[in-house]
């Protein structure tokens, strides 16, 4: 995360110039949760923050519903970037999603969504690195482009973010190029400074990306990123980093190496985990869901981060149906539920929400965070921090 040069640009005065490529209509909705959610940018008193001041509490002291901002504020900012992860703080998310972890070709950690970065970096611009595209077999899938493993350190930090679903977010591709790829060292060091100036322990929610993958590859990321948390002291039970992971295998083996609390996140209810597919375990994630697989989870994890639709089903319209038992029978382990993720653009709502067709146009977002929320779940992942602050505000007050 630079914080030199023209692609450095952090803290509130990236945020404030943003507002203004933004629609007067949205920018009164980012300006009101600004407000709303503890006012931050303008130095008001924080309404929006853990309940104990120095995070001593640990997780169990973060408010409920807690408003993750997924990948930062990935709907405003191009994902994974030290200004995404900025404006989600300014917006009153209680946790930021700062890290999906992938390592480089010497061994250290960076913010990608994936490991492939064609998508959300400038590297197909770079005619150094077209040597560098390549086919690989990614979990099972034959995926083609360029790795982080492939590139040093010093390689990825010539390189800028860039937006990765222009077509639903081409607001967002004025920020193309603003950004470098942020290193996990320098996320904690910009928590740290966050922290320090809001008086308060600012929580992040990193995720491990493939690690049987890297593992295979000489790179395991569990002990990479112990390594990094305990140079920062992170690493504690009450210390004010999540972790998780899609593989059981990796939760498991990062409890064994931190206290940090740990989450074992859930895809489509017939899926498996890569991990499970790796060494013939053949649960898939609807086995995972019951309370024999929930009560496995919670002997080495505190939570699990499950898709929204394991919490309410859709039909076969898009619709949202009856939620299932999975808040109740999570809790009844003693397990917390984050579900993922909440947008507000119409293609990723339910269709019972979706209003118009524009695939850029807002649906009634508001609607479906108070219909989850309902379920009695523990927070939830939002590409839109300020949207799930205020629904949050709608959903207390009854």
């Amino acid at each position: 995360m630079s914080r030199q040069g023209t692609h450095g640009t952090h803290g509130t005065q990236g945020t404030n110039e943003g507002l203004n490529g933004i629609s007067p209509g949205r920018r009164a909705l980012l300006g009101a949760a600004v407000l709303g959610a503890g006012g931050a940018v303008l130095g008001l008193p924080a309404t929006a923050r853990a309940d104990d001041k120095h995070g001593g509490g640990g997780y169990k002291s973060l408010p409920k519903p807690t408003i993750i901002g997924h990948r930062g504020a990935s709907g405003y900012r191009p994902e994974h970037t030290l200004g995404s992860y900025q404006l989600a703080l300014d917006m009153g998310a209680h946790v930021v999603e700062a890290g999906d972890l992938v390592p480089t070709k010497d061994g250290h950690l960076v913010c990608r969504h994936e490991p492939e970065i064609g998508g959300t970096t400038d590297v197909s611009a770079h005619p150094e690195f077209a040597d560098r595209r390549t086919t690989k077999l990614l979990d099972g899938v034959s995926t083609t482009g360029w790795f982080t493993e492939d590139f040093t350190l010093a390689e990825l930090k010539t390189l800028r973010a860039k937006e990765r679903i222009p077509a639903n977010r081409p607001h967002n591709t004025l920020y193309d190029g603003r950004w470098e790829i942020p290193t996990f060292e320098e996320v904690l060091r910009w928590r740290d400074e966050q922290s320090r100036k809001r008086g308060r322990q600012v929580w992040i929610y990193p995720e491990l990306k493939h690690p049987t993958y890297f593992r295979k590859l000489g790179l395991g990321l569990e002990e990479r990123v112990t390594k990094v948390l305990r140079r920062h002291g992170l690493d504690k039970k009450n210390s004010p980093v999540i972790l998780q992971s899609f593989e059981p295998t990796s939760v498991q083996r990062l409890n064994k190496l931190v206290d940090n609390p740990l989450v074992v996140l859930l895809g489509a209810a017939n899926t498996r985990p890569w991990d499970f597919e790796e060494t013939g375990d053949p649960r898939t994630v609807a086995d995972l869901v019951k309370p024999a697989g929930l009560r496995w989870i919670a002997s080495y994890a505190q939570g699990i981060g499950p898709t929204l639709d394991l919490v309410i089903p859709k039909d076969a319209s898009g619709n949202l149906t009856t939620p299932t038992t999975l808040v109740r029978d999570a809790h009844a382990e003693g397990l917390i539920l984050h579900p993922y993720t909440m947008r507000n653009e119409n293609p990723f709502l339910p269709a019972n929400f979706r209003k118009g067709t524009d695939p850029d146009g807002y649906g009634d977002a508001f609607g479906a965070f108070r219909t989850y929320f309902a379920t009695g779940m523990d927070g939830v992942f939002t590409d839109n921090p300020d949207t799930g602050v205020l629904a949050r505000e709608d959903f207390l007050k009854g």
